[in-house]
């Protein structure tokens, strides 16, 4: 878990990096569509003004126009157009959305227009922004009859003027009418889509804006879970260290120390035979010995010394056999199935399990045989230590010990609930004892 934790905490979480990234691309259409519509309006803004110069100024530069008869009128029609457009279109940008409102200035714009082309041909220049308003201020059906509208007006041009509109030439203003509205439609029908592109690309980007902020808001309070998370982690981490250390320290240096005090005890009573009390002093430095080297690897987080040096079977064989050595006791292992590797954690939780069950054989039962059987099946290791002593009720709970029976048991449950086993206890007074641990046979490689 403490391992865990720290690669949590100092690996980076990529997320936020691609967070950034969304956020920075999304940021960035949004700027430039804002610069492409500031753009647009700016020139849609001043663009009648230069097509009105354009259309006056080609009309007085022209030789043979009757200028004594018509410039008045365009003058005077020209002031009033440049009047109504600043009117209606630059200085009240609020009466935008007035749709009716909006239709007489149109329907005000076309006819002057008109009466100006009618004067003189070179005024086809202004017309073309009868298609543009009828874009902007118009709305459905209503459009298309201002590009219609808008089609005839500039026809007249288009044909040289109404001067040229003769009783045998009258069928070309019809003619570029019909086919000036066919391309003017097709053209605004596809312009009208792109703007509704446009505007379904402006909601998308504001609904993006919105999701981003609030995904932002979401991140920030997944940043605090986040540690959170790593605080728990850690005490998490630090609280199994403990557990572990505490059940290491009780299966090494406690089963050690009690097997040195029962030894150096035993020497004791024996005094009167040196070569029996010398045996015991033995038994009782080759304890300490071994309690010493569990010590220092158990501070170092490292296995047993004995799955260190031999396969599970061999380990716990060992185990018995010096403990029957020391304690003048046969204990017996027995192993069936297929004897192969097993993930660390479990074999440690076995052979741990074998120690401490021998330990309380020695301290309680006052047995005359102990037996231990280990089973290897499909998807279950199994380990059973069976003694013939004087029992007890498990139900019972002795002077001084925990609620499970003494930390000893404890220990064996924590281990073995750790990974996922059972462990029961049969006995009864005068019966005997058997404790049966269960776990998954968890190979080599796999995690825990």
């Amino acid at each position: 878990m403490t391992l865990g934790w720290v690669v949590l905490a100092g690996v980076p979480d990529t997320r936020y990096f691609r967070w950034e990234q969304v956020v920075d691309v999304e940021a960035k259409l949004r700027e430039e569509f804002d610069r492409w519509e500031r753009k647009e309006t700016a020139v849609l803004k001043v663009l009648p003004y230069p097509l009105l110069a354009v259309s006056l100024v080609f009309t007085l530069l022209q030789p043979h126009w009757n200028a004594e008869a018509h410039l008045p009128g365009v003058l005077g029609l020209s002031t009033l157009l440049t009047a109504w457009v600043m009117w209606f279109h630059t200085f009240h940008p609020a009466l935008h959305g007035n749709s009716p409102l909006m239709g007489l200035y149109y329907t005000g714009l076309v006819a002057v227009t008109a009466c100006l082309v009618l004067l003189t041909p070179w005024f086809g220049f202004f017309a073309f922004i009868g298609y543009v308003h009828a874009f902007q201020y118009l709305k459905g059906r209503c459009r298309y009859v201002g590009v219609a509208v808008t089609s005839a007006v500039s026809a007249v041009s288009y044909v040289g003027g109404s001067d040229d509109i003769t009783a045998d030439q009258w069928w070309k203003w019809p003619a570029v009418s019909a086919l000036t509205t066919v391309m003017a439609t097709a053209a605004f029908y596809a312009d009208v889509m792109s703007d509704r592109r446009n505007h379904q690309q402006k909601r998308a980007l504001v609904e993006l804006h919105k999701a981003n902020a609030e995904l932002e808001t979401a991140l920030a309070e997944n940043a605090g879970l986040h540690a959170q998370l790593l605080v728990r982690a850690r005490e998490a981490g630090v609280l199994d260290e403990r557990q572990r250390m505490a059940r290491e320290i009780y299966d090494t240096l406690a089963q050690g120390l009690a097997g040195i005090l029962t030894q150096l005890q035993a020497a004791e009573q024996a005094s009167g035979e040196p070569a029996v009390s010398r045996r015991h002093v033995a038994n009782a430095m080759d304890l300490a010995r071994e309690s010493l080297t569990e010590a220092r690897r158990t501070v170092h987080a490292v296995g047993p010394s004995a799955l260190a040096q031999a396969r599970l079977p061999e380990a716990i064989g060992d185990v018995a056999k010096r403990w029957s050595e020391v304690n003048r006791l046969m204990a017996v292992l027995t192993t069936t199935g297929d004897a192969r590797p097993m993930h660390t954690d479990v074999e440690v939780a076995l052979l741990r399990t074998a120690q401490e069950a021998l330990s309380n054989v020695a301290k309680h039962a006052r047995a005359n045989r102990v037996s231990l059987t280990l089973s290897y099946m499909e998807d279950l290791v199994t380990l059973d230590v069976l003694d013939d002593g004087v029992g007890f009720l498990p139900d019972t709970k002795r002077a001084g010990s925990s609620a499970d029976g003494g930390f000893g048991l404890a220990g064996m449950r924590q281990r073995v609930q750790l990974l996922a086993g059972q462990l029961d206890v049969e006995s009864e007074p005068g019966e005997g004892t058997a404790i049966t641990v269960t776990v998954p046979a968890i190979p080599v490689g796999s995690g825990s």
